[in-house]
């Protein structure tokens, strides 16, 4: 699944660090997510989602 999430935390001027820590996960589950390589729990999605003011499905792409 496609994501925008680097370029949203990017924007935000945010390191993988401190989004993490913002959402309480790791820097690596950031990392995981931002490459593609792990897709978030849907609550995870959400917390994302109203983090950044957007919708899962403008974060996440499904292909």
């Amino acid at each position: 699944m496609r994501n925008d999430l680097r370029q949203l935390r990017l924007a935000q001027g945010l390191s993988q660090q401190e989004l993490g820590q913002a959402l309480g996960v790791s820097r690596q589950t950031i990392n995981a997510i931002e490459q593609g390589r792990y897709d978030p729990s849907l609550p995870l999605a959400i917390r994302m989602a109203r983090y950044f003011a957007q919708t899962v499905e403008e974060i996440f792409h499904v292909d």
